[in-house]
């Protein structure tokens, strides 16, 4: 699961990066808790929480059906 996981990461993050931003895989947990680290610009940001749960977790869950929820460490 942790490679599906870095594949779509990998679709998530040009668009973070375009915002001065990114985000770092932490650890894929064995019940489907995605623990990730925002960064740059994303990591202080007042909306990062909307960015990790409507755009992350989002688009992981449609990617990984396994993913349960993703959390920001």
């Amino acid at each position: 699961m942790k490679e599906q996981v870095e594949q779509a990461l990998a679709k998530i993050r040009p668009a973070l990066q375009r915002d001065g931003g990114d985000v770092e895989l932490v650890d894929v947990g064995e019940n489907g808790v995605i623990k990730v680290r925002l960064t740059g610009a994303c990591g202080g940001c007042p909306m990062s929480a909307i960015t990790l749960k409507q755009g992350i977790e989002r688009i992981l869950k449609q990617e990984v059906p396994a993913v349960k929820e993703v959390v920001s460490v």
